[in-house]
């Protein structure tokens, strides 16, 4: 069951000038910022509420980030929904005949496990799903 809305993520090239506008015309305030290693990012997060934007920079060329950058450029990449239980939720969208990218969840950031929805199941739009 999904619970709420997690994160919006930006991907960006540049994390430090990506900020400006978010900080200094929006207001809002970095909560933290982290390299996940196994995913070749680093993140910047921005908390509204209950709810956040990520900025998500690529710390390699061939990272799954680069290569959305290349081909798409910055902006939306994907959307973030908390569920109650992320395993039950990818067998149950697997059995759906939802295509996964994840079949299994792996760690992400802010320790949180997460799995990735292919966005050919979603009408376009890469989705997260993380476990609260």
């Amino acid at each position: 069951m999904i619970i709420k809305l997690d994160h919006i993520a930006m991907a960006v090239k540049d994390l430090e000038s990506a900020l400006k506008p978010y900080t200094e015309a929006l207001g809002l305030t970095v909560s933290k910022m982290e390299e996940i290693q196994g995913q070749q990012v680093r993140i910047a997060y921005l908390p509204i509420g209950d709810t956040e934007i990520e900025l998500v920079e690529p710390t390699t060329d061939d990272s799954g980030v680069a290569k959305f950058l290349e081909k798409r450029g910055e902006g939306l990449h994907h959307i973030c929904l908390e569920v109650d239980d992320l395993k039950a939720t990818l067998t149950r969208l697997k059995a759906q005949g939802v295509r996964l990218i994840d079949e299994e969840p792996h760690d992400g950031g802010k320790g949180k496990r997460i799995a990735f929805v292919h966005p050919r199941s979603m009408n376009g739009v890469l989705i997260e799903l993380t476990e609260g």
